[in-house]
């Protein structure tokens, strides 16, 4: 695995249906476009996120805040045991070469946060809202999206790469 194709997804455990149907549909195109998802590797986003990648023949990396591999969720292909608990958060990010925030509760806008300010690209699928124009001045890159479509689209723009031999959705 390439990290140059590492995608870190970050978002609420206690994420809403919606926010679980949109992390799915998100892993499922990150999946068929030949990019590995990166997440916190637990329930919720997470969970979402990974399903609907392993769904599409993609490969996860959990980045447990813990010590115990079990504590993945069931589709992540390699659970990686910090004992960081919420510091963890900082090695999501900083695995991946561009940031999705699905939602969003205060972990993922640290997330967002720690993205920024290590200078990773944050695409905000539905998250928190946040003023592009004053990031940009502070040189951070942040846009905003409504589908998972979009989020991808534009992860292949900043990456600079073509999805790889991948089904169509």
């Amino acid at each position: 695995m390439k990290s140059a194709r590492h995608v870190a997804v970050c978002g609420p455990h206690e994420a809403t249906p919606e926010e679980q149907a949109l992390a799915e549909r998100l892993g499922e195109l990150l999946a068929v476009s030949g990019l590995t998802v990166v997440c916190g590797g637990r329930g919720g986003v997470m969970a979402a996120v990974c399903r609907g990648a392993k769904r599409r023949g993609g490969q996860t990396i959990g980045i447990l805040p813990g010590t115990d591999p079990s504590d993945a969720n069931e589709w992540v292909d390699h659970p990686i045991c910090t004992g960081l608990g919420e510091a963890r958060n900082v090695v999501v990010v900083a695995s991946g070469r561009v940031v999705i925030a699905v939602g969003g509760g205060l972990g993922t806008l640290s997330e967002i946060a720690l993205a920024l300010k290590l200078g990773r690209p944050v695409i905000a699928l539905r998250s928190w809202p946040l003023d592009a124009s004053l990031l940009s001045r502070a040189g951070a890159t942040i846009s905003e999206v409504a589908t998972p479509e979009e989020a991808v689209s534009q992860v292949l723009a900043v990456l600079s790469v073509q999805p790889t031999g991948g089904a169509e959705l």
